[in-house]
């Protein structure tokens, strides 16, 4: 039987969590094995995805009383194991699709903007 990727990098993360390295609250549900901080919630009414010839778009949003700063340090070291390779900070690379994260802060809170589109 054959594992697909996406199975297996969330194994390979919920192994690694498990040690310690970070710790997830869930996944998002409009992309399946991109894992939220704790603390954090997806706002589920204002996700999106739609399915191209080109590829997948998913546009999502969570929200936590986080700092921009911690976020941005649990995807360094949570994406890597899921197979995304780093761009900058806030971009990262996986086959043929493009994550990015924008952060902004309301009041106490931080939202996440995750934005995977083809390359």
């Amino acid at each position: 039987m054959r594992i697909s990727i996406s199975l297996l990098g969330a194994f390979v993360l919920i192994l690694a969590l498990s040690f310690g390295t970070a710790r997830a609250q869930g996944f998002l549900s409009a992309y399946e094995d991109l894992p939220l901080p704790p603390g954090m919630t997806e706002v589920t009414e204002s996700g999106l995805s739609v399915d191209m010839p080109g590829g997948r778009i998913v546009e999502a949003f969570a929200r936590g009383p986080l700092r921009a700063a911690a976020i941005i340090a649990f995807y360094a070291a949570a994406l890597p194991q899921l197979g995304w390779t780093r761009d900058s900070d806030r971009q990262y690379r996986r086959e043929a699709e493009v994550l990015t994260l924008e952060t902004q802060t309301e009041g106490r809170n931080v939202v996440v903007h995750f934005t995977i589109a083809p390359e």
